[in-house]
């Protein structure tokens, strides 16, 4: 009896002997950054090659937090109609009716000119909202796996854009039942505004993310700024009333359409809202949209390098 207790004691003490050399030699190996510095476009390259390769797991988180933020609830996916159908029943009595932006000359069916409008901001709203906290939100993950982290802030635009297409529906549907479509060149404006709004909000969304990790106010001064943002653009107003104060300042009037919002919201509203009386849309406008999707690719790079740099300490600093 005695003899094999020894026995077992000696293996157990040579397997205590081999995980000691072992934890000995792991010791001595030198550490590895697990996001090394690289060059700035081969770095930005490999960080989307990287992402393109997790696209199964981007696809399962953005599915997950579908399904968690409606979770439990008894309309489900209508909640996601509620909030701009709300909005639009709001302004349209406020701003069309008492304040007559309805009835304007050139104003024929407002309530799908302010929607179209509203269908594109809640895009980008939705997208940078819960895009700049999304680190934060998932800081559990963070800490424990080594993945690319540019996922949470791309989870959060995938299901605001699973949003943005329930909306798009509502808002075919409308057009096609009121004033129709006019298939024209001028189509190819809302599919250059979507890729826009895409664009812009993924470079925001890196940046302030990123930031946010560091510096937790900035969540809270983007909700302040989107709040301003959102009457920076024709979204509830038309352009003509804007036009007339802009004809003697034709600085801000550039200023005001440099905006890739306002420009998108534009491109949206000129192809859904057709109408016989439309009112001037600016000069140039598709050719606005594309300097506008070429200086925000650029941000995009530059947005993601940010992140990148920043995130080797997130785990230390959630």
């Amino acid at each position: 009896m005695f003899s094999r207790m020894e026995s077992t004691d000696r293996k157990v003490a040579q397997q205590l002997s081999t995980a000691s050399d072992r934890a000995d030699r792991l010791a001595l190996e030198p550490l590895h950054d697990m996001f090394p510095p690289q060059g700035f476009f081969r770095g930005s390259l490999n960080s989307f090659k990287e992402i393109w390769h997790r696209r199964e797991l981007l696809s399962l988180l953005v599915r997950r937090e579908i399904r968690a933020k409606y979770k439990d609830s008894a309309l489900g996916l209508l909640w996601s109609l509620v909030r701009p159908l709300v909005m639009l029943a709001i302004y349209y009595f406020v701003i069309g009716q008492l304040l007559g932006v309805a009835r304007a000359p050139g104003m024929d069916y407002y309530a799908i000119y302010m929607y179209a409008g509203l269908t594109m901001w809640s895009l980008f709203q939705e997208s940078v909202t819960s895009g700049t906290g999304s680190i934060l939100t998932n800081a559990g993950i963070v800490k424990k796996t080594a993945l690319p982290r540019e996922i949470f802030p791309l989870t959060s635009i995938g299901a605001a854009l699973f949003n943005f297409f329930v909306q798009l529906v509502i808002l075919i549907v409308a057009v096609a039942l009121t004033c129709g479509f006019n298939f024209s060149i001028n189509f190819l404006h809302f599919p250059l505004a979507v890729i826009v709004i895409l664009v812009w909000a993924t470079a925001l969304v890196f940046f302030l993310s990123a930031l946010n990790v560091y510096l937790r106010d900035v969540q809270y001064l983007t909700e302040v700024a989107l709040m301003i943002g959102f009457y920076l653009s024709p979204i509830i107003y038309p352009w003509s009333i804007a036009l007339p104060w802009f004809s003697s300042h034709p600085v801000l009037q550039e200023i005001y359409l440099a905006n890739p919002v306002t420009l998108a919201v534009m491109g949206t509203q000129r192809v859904m809202w057709n109408t016989s009386n439309a009112n001037p849309w600016p000069s140039y406008l598709a050719y606005r949209l594309l300097i506008a999707l070429a200086v925000g690719l650029i941000a995009l790079i530059l947005a993601q390098r940010y992140f990148s740099r920043m995130q080797r300490n997130f785990a230390q600093e959630i």
